[in-house]
């Protein structure tokens, strides 16, 4: 970037524009003498902004394979979460339990990685290079969902709209949109690169397709994690009194969203993903997918007022101090936000915010301390990690 905004001139007035919405529904917006109504004023308003209310699906699931790992067992689900759509989720069991467990809702990032969802954060037999590649990169080599389960928690990791198992169907779209993947081998790791080529630039039309439909990427998205979480609170291994939420990148969006909108969810981790949004419209648009926008939510509720929609319950924000996806001040200025609300309701222990000096990752140290704080408020084990402001000097 060479300074000027990624929109020219309009980056001014668009600004202005922003920056005089009130966010009416922040708990800081005014005088809320009950929580439980405030809250569900906002949620109703989000689920309204969202404008994605499918008829309900069957209560069925399919368990499709079942693997024995060390330690656990890996089932691979597959789940209505419409009616007229499916996904596919892995489900990790630990050995041995002889009472209800405590479980966690994994949620897989996006990392321009389409053609695998629920992998990317799970042990997988046979891993291609690429996804290798993208495990070491996003998690040190280590998927963080088989960690939890380790450590005694059930794990739920769904795939997420357009990922994985709903990933675009190349039969059902016309031949030119494809052209680049004709003659290659169907997982291979040159047909996996090109196929996230493919939908990373596919992403406007589909983008497009939904807001013309009458609805939201975001509202399509936080259903089927809701949908997962129907499908965890029937299997007998989870104590539902003790769920929570984790996830890096837009799994990080998804898991502020989740703990937001879902009462279910007693504790969240949001790893890569805490900003104000006005601080992202000069230039910092660019690096973002389209399937965060909820038209008209700036009105009612910047991200980090959503983000305490379940508050006090525990929350900690995990950043990354050379992420590019946003401003250091934009992340600063949402803990802030987030931290006076959780002091105005009497419970500042209850959020902690983690800056670690990387990239936008997910590194070993950032997943110790979120699993740390998931054992220390889901199981009463573990402490309360440390307050880690690693902030670069100014040049």
């Amino acid at each position: 970037m060479d300074g000027r905004a990624s929109v020219g001139g309009y980056a001014q007035f668009l600004q202005r524009h922003a920056d005089a919405l009130p966010s009416s529904l922040s708990y800081l917006a005014g005088e809320w003498p009950d929580r439980v109504a405030w809250a569900a004023e906002a949620r109703a308003k989000m689920h309204e902004l969202l404008a994605y209310r499918p008829e309900p699906a069957p209560a069925t699931a399919e368990v499709l394979e079942r693997t024995q790992k060390d330690g656990y067992s890996r089932h691979r689900v597959r789940l209505h979460v419409t009616r007229d759509r499916t996904t596919e989720l892995f489900l990790l069991i630990p050995d041995g339990l002889t009472a209800p467990a405590p479980a966690i809702v994994a949620l897989h990032d996006h990392g321009g990685f389409y053609y695998f969802g629920k992998e990317k954060i799970c042990e997988t037999e046979d891993a291609p290079p690429v996804l290798r590649e993208h495990v070491q990169s996003a998690y040190a080599g280590r998927p963080f969902a088989d960690e939890l389960a380790r450590r005694g928690f059930v794990v739920l990791a769904p795939d997420a709209f357009y990922f994985g198992s709903q990933r675009l169907d190349l039969d059902q779209l016309p031949a030119c949109y494809s052209d680049s993947l004709q003659g290659l081998t169907p997982g291979s790791d040159t047909y996996v690169a090109k196929f996230n080529e493919f939908a990373g630039r596919h992403e406007e039309i589909v983008a497009k397709s939904i807001f013309d439909a009458g609805t939201t990427w975001p509202g399509v998205l936080f259903h089927g994690d809701r949908a997962a979480v129907d499908y965890l609170v029937t299997r007998p291994e989870v104590d539902p009194e003790r769920i929570g939420c984790l996830g890096l990148s837009i799994g990080g969006f998804r898991s502020a969203h989740l703990f937001a909108l879902d009462p279910r969810i007693k504790a969240a981790v949001v790893a890569g993903w805490m900003t104000t949004y006005a601080s992202l419209l000069y230039d910092h648009l660019d690096f973002h997918t389209w399937m965060i926008y909820v038209p008209g939510q700036l009105r009612w509720l910047d991200l980090p007022d959503v983000a305490t929609l379940n508050a006090p319950r525990p929350l900690m924000v995990i950043n990354c101090l050379q992420d590019i996806l946003f401003t250091l001040e934009g992340m600063q200025a949402a803990e802030r936000k987030i931290g006076e609300i959780y002091r105005r309701m009497g419970a500042p222990e209850r959020f902690c915010c983690r800056y670690d000096d990387e990239p936008h990752s997910f590194k070993i140290p950032a997943q110790e301390a979120a699993l740390d704080w998931l054992a220390r408020w889901l199981t009463g084990v573990g402490t309360q990690p440390k307050r880690v402001r690693r902030v670069a000097k100014p040049s």
